[in-house]
């Protein structure tokens, strides 16, 4: 065997090791739902629950009909042990209408599954990560951009989610994204490693994967569960799950060790417990304002009194003198 030849095994076989050391993951099944439905939702222990309008197909799992005032769940009920994972959604959305339509659904990394509310399906002031798929814009005023529309929302109970804003004031991260009424595959994933949240799309069924948006400092629990809901109001749409595919992924033995399990979501543009601040700053600022203006009043009628003192003594001595 001539060297020439050898050296390229060995580069070869030392590409694949790297490739091998990359790509550490592998597929966590309790987390990871396909094809055929009926035998994971058929006995009382399934890992996954439906709730509201939500229905089991042969071909997908649809959590609002193309019809108003709906709403529906698809819940992991095993919470998520790992510290670093990856999912990959297999998704459509569609329906009858072609310039009215909404409002789309959210992939959740949430403390508390299975609860109702005003927000896509689901509730207000959450504990987790929202990934919103929006397809209508509420708010037309307050846009800087167009819909389709994927953002992240980090929230750790504090912050109230804006319906009539499209949640534009809690918004991390985001970028446009046509995926709504496609007729190739439409798939996203969500990736979540190191403090890093990257999510990236695919929606022209090329399996190639188009960034979205990257963002650091994302600090979010262990044992929170994975989920998606959507509703409709007096616009609607199909939304449908086709499959989930969760990886856990390589992570330091920092990570591996640590309590993660009662840290509070903290993302670094989210400014949690915004409202609340809001409220008492104002509040504050009043009372400085009222204080200040107290002792600004005292301090002039001080200064003025003692003025009125100083010259009428001074006129008084010169009297004397003359």
């Amino acid at each position: 065997m001539s060297f020439m030849r050898m050296l390229w095994i060995f580069l070869f076989i030392l590409i694949n090791y790297i490739n091998a050391q990359e790509s550490d993951a592998y597929e966590v099944r309790e987390h990871s739902l396909v094809r055929p439905y009926p035998s994971v939702f058929s006995t009382s222990n399934s890992y996954w629950h439906l709730y509201g309008h939500s229905i089991a197909t042969d071909q997908y799992i649809r959590l609002t009909l193309d019809a108003q005032s709906k709403f529906g769940g698809l819940w992991n009920m095993i919470p998520i042990a790992f510290p670093d994972w990856e999912i990959h959604v297999h998704y459509r959305v569609h329906g009858e209408g072609s310039t009215y339509f909404g409002d789309g659904f959210v992939i959740w990394y949430a403390r508390d599954p299975k609860l109702e509310g005003p927000v896509f399906g689901y509730t207000d002031h959450f504990y987790g990560l929202a990934i919103v798929m929006d397809t209508y814009a509420n708010g037309h005023e307050h846009q800087g951009h167009v819909f389709p529309y994927i953002s992240a929302i980090v929230n750790n109970g504090t912050l109230h989610y804006d319906h009539d804003r499209d949640g534009t004031n809690l918004n991390i991260a985001g970028c446009e994204s046509s995926f709504r009424g496609r007729t190739t595959d439409t798939l996203v994933a969500i990736r979540y490693h190191n403090n890093r949240l990257t999510v990236s799309t695919d929606i022209d069924g090329k399996n190639t994967w188009t960034e979205c948006f990257s963002i650091d400092d994302i600090h979010l629990p262990t044992h929170y569960h994975l989920g998606f809901t959507a509703a409709t109001g007096q616009l609607s749409d199909n939304h449908d799950i086709i499959s989930v595919h969760t990886y856990q992924l390589d992570t330091s033995e920092q990570r591996r060790t640590e309590d993660r399990k009662n840290i509070l979501p903290v993302a670094p543009s989210a400014k949690l417990g915004d409202a609340t601040l809001e409220i008492s700053q104002s509040s504050t600022w009043s009372a400085l304002k009222i204080f200040f203006f107290v002792i600004l009043f005292i301090l002039i009628c001080v200064g003025s009194i003692g003025l009125f003192v100083y010259i009428r003594y001074y006129r008084q001595r010169t009297v004397r003198f003359y």
